[in-house]
Parts: structure tokens; sequence; C-alpha cells
């Protein structure tokens, strides 16, 4: 699959739910591996933020972006947008301190992104598969984030309050393009015992009964909602019974949850990345829904590039017999069993190390283990057949080494294991020269990776 971007930019505009102020923002296509970026128009030098969970600041009823003294915040709702439309790159422009609020929902993003349409770029999605359960807790609040292997992204969310309106509700989304008709309408909702805490502390300047549901669920006489009401510059209404408060029908009787949804959407956005997998999150908020995200971004920080996938029941994309048409080397060079997977920029090869393979005895008789150079060797024969694979009758051309650089070994391959070489284009393909970047994977870890230019070359 490939990247996508915004096909035309769009704007919203409105005032934002802490300030109160109007803002515009601008949803601009962005360049491959560009991923989230906000920019501050309004500050000298027209900051720039990426939209990453390491640069989470605060999560105090949203989420907030923060660069030095930069900040943004109100950030998920368009987020958890974009990335259900599977939007990969996009800038956005900001000429205040947070996104605009509109009906305190994703609607408004969701739409605009339908009406200017999406288009695919040229590199590869780099999906963050879960390949075994993660798990983040808060044992303070009871909240948690639990992550396990599935072939797509979906997520299950539970949520209970101590209120008598809103006990327990829970609200699902199992294919990521139902978002906009079942999820993205659903509004932020605040309790009426919370707002002068949050009129105190700056935090809903914008809120009214337009970009909010209000849930009544502690008693209070009338004079004290129409001295909130007051506060919050909106007009008073009269209340006699505890339930939600709001300008419009609910768009489902477990809205709140739907919207706790896409919250958790919009922070698991801040990865950077898409991911597969099955999230369940029960009382979830921005603080465990951003530890989360800040949870896999140090794993992407630590190893650049994810382990393939590699099931040995699944049909090769070249088996041994088609290798040996294309690549001319035989035993005991020959050295890739199988290619896997295969796109346009990158490929996937297999190489199973033995006990009887020739070069043990003599490296090392009692401690066998593969030498370096013949890694990357394997390496150079996975990348050859990406690069044979860019020719007609590929079975006429050879490639040959022209350069090595950046060689690291990370630990011994040793009889036993299972090597996955991945192998990816790092410039294109220029007169019969290629730029690779490769990786050697035992499990989950890499052993070994190299950078190498090559030439192909037709036999004679």
């Amino acid at each position: 699959m490939k990247q996508v971007t915004l096909q035309a930019p769009f704007t919203v505009n409105g005032k934002g739910l802490h300030t109160g102020k109007v803002i515009t923002a601008e949803f601009l296509p962005a360049p491959d591996n560009t991923g989230y970026k906000v920019q501050r128009t309004d500050l000298e030098g027209e900051p720039v933020i990426d939209a990453l969970a390491e640069n989470v600041s605060s999560t105090n009823r949203g989420t907030v972006l923060s660069k030095g003294d930069v900040s943004v915040s109100t950030i998920e709702h368009s987020l958890a947008a974009l990335y259900a439309a599977g939007v990969d790159n996009c800038l956005i422009r900001l000429d205040g301190p947070e996104m605009p609020i509109l009906d305190g929902s994703a609607k408004v993003f969701c739409e605009k992104i339908a009406e200017v349409g999406v288009v695919q770029q040229k590199a590869d999605k780099d999906f963050y598969i879960v390949k075994q359960k993660i798990e983040v807790r808060d044992e303070a609040t009871g909240a948690s984030i639990v992550v396990l292997p599935d072939n797509d992204f979906s997520i299950d969310v539970m949520v209970q309050f101590d209120s008598p309106v809103l006990p327990n509700q829970y609200a699902t989304l199992e294919r990521i393009e139902d978002f906009p008709s079942e999820i993205a309408s659903s509004r932020t909702f605040v309790f009426v015992r919370e707002i002068e805490c949050l009129l105190k502390g700056n935090l809903i300047k914008g809120g009214d009964l337009e970009n909010a549901v209000v849930i009544y669920d502690s008693l209070m006489d009338q004079s004290e909602l129409d001295r909130l009401a007051d506060l919050m510059g909106v007009q008073r209404k009269k209340v006699s019974e505890f339930g939600f408060i709001q300008e419009k029908p609910l768009v489902a009787d477990n809205e709140p949850a739907r919207h706790k949804l896409m919250d958790v959407m919009g922070d698991l956005a801040l990865i950077g990345r898409p991911l597969k997998g099955k999230v369940i999150a029960t009382r979830p908020g921005h603080a465990i829904n951003t530890t989360f995200a800040k949870k896999i971004r140090k794993e992407i920080k630590r190893q650049d590039i994810q382990a393939p996938v590699y099931d040995p029941n699944k049909e090769p994309v070249m088996d041994n017999n088609r290798i040996r048409e294309l690549l001319p080397h035989r035993y005991p060079m020959l050295l890739v069993d199988k290619i896997i997977e295969k796109g346009d920029n990158y490929i996937v090869g297999v190489k199973n190390i033995t006990a009887n393979e020739p070069f043990f005895p003599g490296h090392f008789p009692q401690e066998p283990v593969l030498p370096g150079v013949l890694q990357i060797e394997a390496m150079a024969q996975t990348g050859g057949l990406l690069v044979l694979s860019t020719v007609e009758d590929p079975e006429r051309y050879s490639t040959y080494f022209m350069k090595i650089d950046n060689v690291k070994f990370r630990q011994k391959v040793v009889p036993g294991d299972t090597l996955i070489f991945h192998l990816s284009f790092m410039t294109e393909l220029r007169r019969g020269c290629a730029v690779m970047k490769g990786y050697a994977f035992v499990g989950e870890k890499i052993v070994s990776e190299c950078e190498f230019m090559a030439q192909i070359i037709k036999n004679k």
C-alpha cells in the first residue's frame, strides 16, 4: 500500500474550545514521509511542530503538542479524521494556539476530506504491526489500553463514570472505513459539576451547547445553573431532571463512548504510523492514550524498522527455483532461500541457517558463527532480485557491488537461526545504479545492516 495525502487543501474556521478565539486552520497536501505537522502562522518564524507522541506536553481536557515555548492544543479530532481517511502526510497551518472546536466532533473534518479527496503517493505505507500483546495501565484511575495482534485496525472502548446519567457505555469500530458514518459526529461532553473548575482553569472559554453535550447528574438549584450559564456567556436553561443538555439530540445513545473512541484514534495517530492491531481501551483519556503512543514511539526510535512478518505457511513470492533462474550464484554461494514479499521499492528475503553450512567448519569449529561478510552478501543477493524486477527479461541481467557503507553488526548469527532480509531503494534507479538500505533480522532483532550501491549489467 502506498502513502496518501490530500488531493487539495481545505480550510475550517471557528472558535477554540479553550481560548474562545476565532481560529482558521488550513490543511495542505504534504510530500512523502512528512507525517502530520502543525504550523503556527500567527507566531514569528511560523514554527512547525511534529504531531508525534514525544511532543505531547499536556493532556488536560485535550492533547497539547509543544516545541520549546510554542504549543498547539485540541488536535485530536482533526488527527482522528485524517487517520481514518488513510492520510499519512499533511501540513496543518493554524493562526492560533488550538484547533477550532467546530461542533465538538470530527464530522466537519471528515466532510472536508471527502470533499477534496485523497491521492496516493510514491512511498510505501509504513505500518506499525502489533505482533504480541502490548498493555499500558494506570492503577490510580483504572484506565488501560491493550492492543492485540490483528490483520487490520479496530477499536473497542469501555467508559465508566461515577454518574447516574453516564455509568457505563461501550463503543466499537470494526472497520476504519466506517469512522465517518459511525463515530465522526460524536461530540465532546462535560459534566455540569465540572464547569466552574474548568472555567477557572481557562479550559472552556469557547464551550457552549452547540459544541458539547452537557451532562446534568448532580442536584443544583436553578439559581446555581443560571450563574454557570452566565459565567459561560450562554443562554440560561431551565433544568428539572438529570440527563443530557444540548441543542441537538444525541447522535446515538452511546455518543460519549463513541467520542472517547474518536479521542483514542486521534491520540494513536501520534504514533506516526498507521497501526495494525486490535485496540481495547478501558476508561480511556488523553493521558493513557498518549502514554501508549509514547511507548510505541520509543520502540520505533529504538529500531528504525520493524522486522517483517514471516509466515512459513504462506506461498513465497519467489521460490528457490525462481531465484536460481534470476541469480547466477550456486552452492555454496547462493544465500537466499526464498522471497516472501516484494513491493515497488522494497523486497523481503529469507535464509535458513543450518549446521551444515560449508563455512562453519572453519568459522569456527567450536563455535559456529555466520561470517558478517556473508550476511552482507546475502543482503546484496536479495537486493539484486529487487533491482532485476525493474527490467524486462531479468534473466539476461546480473547485478554487481559498487560500494558498501555504514555496515553494522549487532549480534551473531548461528545455526538454527532464520535470517529475514529487508532491502529498499534509498534513491531512484539511475543509469542502472541502485542505492539500497539493507537490514537482516533474527526474530524481532536487527542483527546487521548496511547501505550499498549496485549496478545492473546486461549479460554478454
